[in-house]
C-alpha cells in the first residue's frame, strides 16, 4: 500500500483528514496523517526492503469511542497492524489518539 492509498481508504471513514496539519482545524473528530521515519530492512548494504512508518492521529473533544472504532475497523479491513497511543492535549483541550503503522 502507498501513501496515497492510505490517504483515500482514510478518506472513506467520513472524518475530515488532512496530510499533516489542517491550517484552520474543522470541529473535532477529525483525523491527521504523517510519515514518521523509515525502518528499511537492510541487505548487503543496501535497503533492500522500503519500510515507511506513518502515524494517524484521530483528534476529538471528548473520549470517542465510535471514531475510533472507525479507524481501527479501517485499518483492520487494510490489514494493517498498528498500535495505539493516547494523550490528552490541555493547551488544545483535545484528546489525540494516534495510530502507528508500517507501510511495505
Amino acid at each position: 500500500m502507498k501513501q496515497a492509498e492510505l490517504y483515500k481508504a482514510l478518506k472513506s471513514i467520513g472524518l475530515p483528514i488532512k496530510y499533516h496539519h489542517f491550517t484552520e482545524p474543522p470541529s473535532p473528530p477529525y483525523l491527521v496523517y504523517l510519515y514518521s521515519y523509515s525502518s528499511d530492512m537492510i541487505a548487503d548494504n543496501v535497503n533492500y526492503v522500503d519500510i515507511e512508518n506513518f502515524q494517524i492521529e484521530l483528534y476529538a473533544d471528548k473520549k470517542d469511542l465510535a471514531s475510533e472504532k472507525l479507524v481501527q475497523d479501517k485499518l483492520k479491513e487494510l490489514e494493517l497492524p498498528y498500535e495505539k497511543t493516547e494523550y490528552w492535549i490541555e493547551s488544545e483541550k483535545l484528546y489525540q489518539v494516534i495510530y502507528e503503522i508500517q507501510l511495505m
